[in-house]
């Protein structure tokens, strides 16, 4: 794929040899491709080149992979898609400057990028999103960590309110940027950039919400990473959690929120946890939800000329909501 030999010629510049095995890990651990897909076909749904699109697309799919290594930093996370993180294999030190060189690498891109200067602003509003998406995840974690921010701004509820703005930032935005990205390098006219705006928001939301559904009920050896994960990481950050404290009974409300607060969670504790919430409807509100939300994602193109891309566009969005990994 010719985004993966651009992503590996920016990381690879000016890069020691001891450092390239660390540096490259990441982007070899495999993952979909979706963002730099929807940024090359969005480019191509407003009549733009491929040639357009991939520097900008490369630079989209290493934003994701340099969050990642953070995310993984943070989370103390030890699998990403079935392979050991960058920080289990190298240390936390390690995977610090390899994400520090990500983020330069997607500078490189960028300045490849035609319209740069827009792109740039993009793509540094993007990343603030993304950061404040994370403050807010590990706020919502119930325990787990000592430090005294977290202690004194954790938060002891968490609405669905709150649980969208959160993965609006840290997912969503993400996706939405794809698609703006690949519009305005096809210099898109405003009306098809803000359809595409609108678009990357709804399958980015519906990303997320797929994502927590299969983090509680996926299968392990397909989805790449351990199930029920965001339980032993006590998370209140996940919507089928969220929406199954709505529905449960108080004890077993309380239940499953004296499992999310303790300070180590074992696999009973998990598979406990899951019998609780499989009592509701949870699983259901979740799916129905994202298919609402990608149906309307696929409405938001309309506007767009009937072309081979917007086709994929659509086949993208359903793909986002049926997948199992």
């Amino acid at each position: 794929m010719q985004v993966d030999s651009l992503i590996k010629e920016a990381l690879l510049s000016e890069t020691s040899d001891e450092f390239k095995d660390i540096v490259l890990h990441q982007v070899e651990t495999g993952g979909k491709r979706v963002r730099p897909a929807l940024a090359i076909l969005s480019c191509l749904a407003c009549g733009g080149s491929i040639e357009r699109a991939l520097p900008i697309a490369a630079a989209i799919e290493l934003i994701h992979e340099y969050s990642l290594i953070f995310d993984d930093i943070i989370d103390r996370g030890e699998i990403r898609r079935g392979k050991p993180t960058v920080r289990k294999l190298y240390g936390d030190v390690m995977a610090l400057l390899a994400g520090i060189h990500y983020r330069e690498s997607i500078s490189e891109l960028v300045n490849r990028s035609w319209k740069a200067p827009t792109l740039h602003e993009l793509v540094a509003r993007t990343i603030k999103k993304i950061v404040e998406g994370e403050r807010l995840d590990v706020l919502f974690e119930q325990a787990g960590r000592s430090d005294d921010y977290i202690i004194k701004h954790r938060y002891t509820q968490v609405s669905l309110e709150d649980y969208f703005k959160m993965i609006e930032y840290k997912t969503a935005a993400l996706i939405e940027a794809a698609c703006v990205a690949g519009a305005i390098v096809a210099d898109a006219p405003h009306e098809w950039l803000e359809a595409l705006k609108d678009y990357g928001r709804k399958i980015g939301l519906a990303f997320q919400l797929i994502d927590d559904l299969l983090d509680i009920f996926g299968e392990e050896k397909v989805f790449g990473k351990k199930v029920g994960k965001d339980i032993i990481e006590h998370k209140l950050g996940n919507a089928v959690i969220l929406m199954s404290l709505e529905e449960l009974p108080e004890t077993d409300r309380n239940a499953l929120l004296a499992i999310l607060r303790k300070d180590k969670i074992e696999g009973d504790d998990v598979r406990r946890a899951i019998e609780i919430i499989s009592k509701t409807r949870a699983r259901k509100r979740v799916y129905e939800l994202a298919r609402k939300l990608v149906d309307e994602a696929k409405g938001s193109l309309q506007i767009l000329p009937v072309s081979e891309a917007r086709k994929k566009l659509l086949e993208l969005a359903d793909f986002i909501v049926e997948r199992k990994f």
